[in-house]
């Protein structure tokens, strides 16, 4: 028998799918619950064990991971009669890694603890590549001894991991960390039509942009996506846009002035208006060529 704790998946996406299957290979026991049938079956293929509700895969769960898209999915997988803070028993670890505001993650926390459940905030950077190859950035908000028993689950699903405060910590980092992202697309996108328009070798260029100061994790990540003009989603424009909102909106909360985030949140915005809201982030590359003239 492992003495690792059992875990309870909620929330198989993009995202989540790859993240519980690591679990999996590091020898946890994981259940898992989503809406989409093919995504139970893809778990189960890999050696977890679908469930069919979350009252059942969190019911004697030491730790339960939440992995959904935004803060009215964490609130209902969370509460109502069939919802985690329910079911789930007392001493439990809820590990929340989705991406949600910080006043969301310290309610969460707040209710739970009436229901003697331990709660960290921990939303990942890094995508599904970063999900798929166990090296994602986890900023945690919680306290430091709930975060002490969740780092060798953590540490199976990403390489740098950090305690960032209290709750809600992690997810003002998070929200940090997509205003830096959202901002150097949209830099690498016009420096993309900059070039082609100036009749450059675009793949040279690229090449030795990233090996100077103007290189970047997002350059190396999304170059292919450039070049090839391929907009498969790893992280959809539809959730940079959610995230935009949340930094826009904790920003304004504190008095920090957002200028230059401020205005790609608008064409993040005016993308997904165009209806490219499923396509990768890396489509920022499409709204500066339609502004160029380019025929997209």
């Amino acid at each position: 028998m492992s003495n690792l704790p059992t875990i309870a998946w909620i929330g198989l996406g993009i995202m989540g799918s790859p993240m519980s299957e690591n679990l999996i290979k590091a020898g946890y026991s994981v259940t898992g619950f989503t809406l989409e049938r093919d995504k139970l079956d893809r778990l189960a293929a890999a050696g977890g064990t679908a469930a069919g509700s979350i009252a059942e895969a969190v019911r004697d769960a030491d730790v339960i991971v939440t992995m959904v898209p935004a803060s009215p999915q964490v609130e209902a997988v969370a509460y109502g009669e069939d919802g985690i803070l329910a079911n789930a028993r007392r001493g439990a670890l809820l590990i929340d890694m989705s991406s949600i505001t910080p006043r969301t993650s310290v309610d969460l926390a707040r209710n739970a603890a009436e229901k003697g459940i331990r709660v960290l905030d921990a939303p990942v950077s890094g995508g599904e590549a970063g999900a798929i190859e166990a090296v994602l950035s986890i900023m945690v908000g919680g306290e430091q001894a709930d975060f002490d028993a969740a780092k060798p689950l953590l540490d199976a699903l990403g390489k740098t991991i950090v305690l960032c405060g209290p709750h809600g910590s992690g997810q003002t980092v998070k929200a940090a960390n997509q205003l830096i992202v959202a901002v150097n697309i949209q830099a690498c996108a016009e420096a993309v039509v900059f070039l082609e328009k100036s009749g450059v070798d675009l793949a040279a260029a690229l090449d030795v942009l990233n090996g100077g100061l103007a290189g970047s994790t997002v350059l190396t990540r999304k170059k292919d996506n450039f070049l090839n003009r391929d907009f498969k989603p790893g992280f959809r424009i539809d959730l940079h846009h959610k995230d935009m909102g949340i930094v826009t909106d904790a920003a304004r909360n504190v008095g920090a002035a957002l200028p230059v985030g401020a205005v790609v949140a608008q064409l993040v915005a005016s993308l997904r208006a165009q209806g490219d809201g499923g396509l990768d982030h890396s489509a920022l590359l499409r709204s500066v060529e339609r502004l160029s003239g380019t025929e997209v």
